[in-house]
């Protein structure tokens, strides 16, 4: 009776599992580029509602084109506004020494915060459960040095459920 409540330790080298080799493959993110005629502060004005082809068997095209009209009209709401206070910012920038400028600086973080607010309703609602994460990322564009804010669509990894912990 004194072996009952001994734990044994097994050597078997075939019963192990490599943890190491399990690795997940994911897919690139799928960017989406503004496709605006007016940036401000490397935001443009709206994104194309096109479907990208990577997402065919993942989301809906209504759903992706949905969740792009509420960026849309997040876009069209506020930056109307922003354009008002960057040409009024220019005009008295040399008089106020640059300072005319900071309402357009907050207008516009206002506006980045607005469309993260949007992207997170719309992964905690829809496209988590999908497997996807939308985001606002800053890249640098493909033609110039500057700085543009893409959506990115990434593909979360698929937990393993029969890998053992």
């Amino acid at each position: 009776m004194a072996d009952f409540d001994q734990i044994y330790e097994e050597d078997d080298e075939e019963e192990r599992f490599i943890v190491d080799d399990l690795t997940i493959p994911v897919q690139d993110p799928i960017v989406i580029r503004g496709a605006g005629n007016v940036t401000i502060f490397a935001l443009s004005n709206k994104f194309e509602p096109d479907f990208p082809t990577g997402l065919a068997a993942k989301v809906a095209p209504e759903e992706f084109k949905a969740t792009i009209g509420r960026i849309n009209s997040v876009l069209k709401k506020t930056l109307p506004m922003n354009v008002k206070w960057l040409f009024c910012g220019c005009i008295c920038c040399c008089c106020t020494l640059g300072c005319s400028l900071w309402p357009v600086i907050c207008l516009s973080k206002r506006t980045r915060h607005s469309i993260e607010k949007v992207l997170d309703w719309e992964n905690n609602n829809l496209y988590y459960k999908l497997g996807l994460r939308w985001k606002l990322s800053k890249q640098k564009c493909d033609t110039t040095s500057m700085m543009e804010y893409v959506l990115l669509v990434e593909f979360i990894p698929k937990v393993p459920i029969l890998r053992p912990d």
